[in-house]
Parts: structure tokens; sequence; C-alpha cells
């Protein structure tokens, strides 16, 4: 059993990093491992305020070195993969030089517009790169960093959600509801929602909140729109709960390092109507079928007649080559390379 040390920005939050370093502690725990969590905000093993994105003072060597000197491999998740903090970033970097570290990278910077200028991430030879596309994988590479792809991992059994008693405590009766599972922020499109919305004449509910100060921007969006808006959670309910209620689910980013709600509408069954953001290639390649977001008709014509030879086929898909089941079988070798056993 080795000690394994995850650190990130933030931790046990609803983000898609921290959902994804939560799947990567578990699979480390049923590999055997012990793992003590690190963040900036959020719930881990040990908070550092300082190592959050807006923190204003940088960590302390001394600090950051303490809660990581008896590891046997230090996990870091997306911390030097964006300049979210530079300062923590580099004291990282420093507390690292003499151990093994595995680089988990969900966004890299010359992938936003901002930091197309900035560095990429060091590498040394005690270091081994991971990142959740096949695109940043090569880009990397590009740059001299040896990485490999271990794409995102879900649940291909999730809860059944209460779709009856959730619509009903959203005021919904017949009306068709198109969920957006993600944070309304600009790369999110979420003006391509609002349209999607009013062209399929269905509520839109907007799980997530507004950041990056986008809340005006939404506001205004709500405002002028001629479409029901719903926002966030009730209190008692969860995200399975929102997809049982959801009718067809609207991913219009234009930008997604990932893009875990297109997985998740196939493990919950729900169709999918979404942008073509450059990774989606990638997952669609797989072999799955989803509804391109301005054909309107074809997503009209499937919530009249749905099909389930689509949804069966579309989870066999995940089952087959996403499942979180088969997540420690995956991140083994890795582990091995790096002499942790």
């Amino acid at each position: 059993m080795a000690h394994l040390v995850v650190v990130s920005f933030r931790l046990g939050g609803t983000d898609g990093v921290s959902i994804e370093a939560a799947k990567w502690i578990e699979a480390f725990h049923q590999l055997g491992h012990h793992v003590t969590t690190l963040a900036g905000e959020g719930k881990a093993d040990v908070v550092m305020p300082e190592l959050a994105i807006r923190a204003t003072t940088a960590p302390s060597l001394e600090g950051v070195s303490r809660i990581i000197n008896d590891a046997e491999l230090v996990v870091v998740e997306n911390f030097v993969s964006l300049p979210l903090n530079v300062a923590a970033r580099d004291v990282l970097y420093q507390a690292l030089d003499e151990h093994r570290a595995l680089f988990r990278h969900h966004d890299l910077p010359w992938q936003r517009e901002r930091w197309r200028s900035e560095e990429a991430p060091r590498d040394e030879a005690r270091w081994r790169h991971v990142t959740i596309n096949d695109l940043s994988r090569r880009e990397l590479e590009e740059r001299g960093v040896r990485a490999v792809t271990i794409r995102n991992s879900f649940d291909c059994d999730p809860p059944v959600g209460r779709r009856d008693t959730t619509r009903h405590v959203l005021g919904l009766n017949s009306e068709r509801l198109a969920l957006m599972p993600t944070r309304a922020i600009p790369r999110k499109n979420v003006e391509g929602a609002f349209a999607f919305a009013e062209a399929l004449d269905a509520v839109l509910w907007l799980l997530g909140p507004a950041e990056d100060g986008y809340g005006p921007t939404l506001e205004a969006l709500a405002t002028k729109a001629n479409v029901r808006v719903l926002e966030s959670l009730p209190v008692g309910f969860d995200v399975h709960d929102a997809y049982a209620a959801s009718d067809v689910v609207v991913m219009p980013s234009t930008w997604e390092g990932f893009g875990n709600p297109v997985l998740e509408s196939v493990t919950h069954r729900r169709p999918l109507a979404v942008y073509p953001y450059p990774v989606l290639r990638e997952i669609e390649s797989f072999g799955f079928h989803f509804f391109d977001l301005m054909d309107i008709d074809a997503i009209k014509t499937f919530l009249k007649n749905p099909d389930d030879e689509l949804f069966e086929h579309n989870a066999a898909i995940a089952r087959a080559h996403f499942n979180v089941a088969g997540l420690p079988g995956r991140l083994t070798p890795l582990l091995e390379a790096l002499s942790v056993n």
C-alpha cells in the first residue's frame, strides 16, 4: 500500500475537476492505497487557502512540503495546467522537485484565448502526464511533454431520479424541459441554450451557477428571452433527479476539456443536443449517436417518438469504454510505471 497525495485548487465540489478527482481517489482506494487530499478550498484532508484560485498570498514551500514529503506519489489535478494561481503553482513545482508526480490536465492554457502565451506544464524524469482527451495529448507532445490519455469515467448504472416529484416541485406539467447541466460562463454558450429552448418551445433549466462575472449577462438573457428559465437544484434534490425530470439535455458549449454531461446524458438515457466542440469528435468516434444543436426538427421528431434502441446503443458504448468500474485497471499500468505498488 502506497501513500498518495492528491492536490488541486479545490476538491469536493460540483465542478468537473472535483468530480473526476473524486473518481480517481476512489480508484486509488480500491487499489489499496492511502490517499491524503490537499486543496485550496472545498472538502479535503488539508485545506490550505493559499492554494485556492483567488488566493492573494502564496503558500510557503515549507508548508506544502510538509504535506507531501512522505508521499510515494503526488497526483496533481489541473493545478499546473491553467495559470489560475501562478505563485502557488511555482511553489508546488519546487516542492515536487524530488518527488514522483502524476499530473492530470483537464485543460491547457493555449486552449483559452486569454492564456495563449502562457507556458506549457513543466516536465521532469520523475513525473508523468495524463490528459483527458487526445487533442490535449498531441498538443502537449508538440511542446515536448509526453502524456497518455485517460478519459473521464462514469457510473453506467446511476441512481434513478424522481421524475414526477421533481417536475411537480419545479411547477411543470406537460411542458418540455431542456436541461443544461453546466455552469453559466461565456464558453458554455448559454445564448445557444436559450435559442434552442425557444425553438423547441421548452422550459430551460440551468443547473449550474453563473461564474466568472457572467451573472449580469445571464440576467439580461433571461429578461429578453421568450423562454421560461429555471435555475439551480431545489433543496433536497440531486443531479439524478434533474436528468430524470428532463426531456432533452442541451450542451451548446464551444469548448470543453471533455464535457461530462455528454456521457451523463447517455447513462441517464436522455437525448442530447450538442454543439460540435472539438473534443466531442473524439467522443463521437466511439460510435455514439447525438443530435446536432441546430437540428430542431430531428429532436422534435425523436421526442414525439423516442427510440429506446438509441439509448441502449449509446449505453453499451459507455459501458465498454467509459465505465468507472474499469478505472482502477486503467490506472494500474500508469502507477506501475511510476513504481507505485
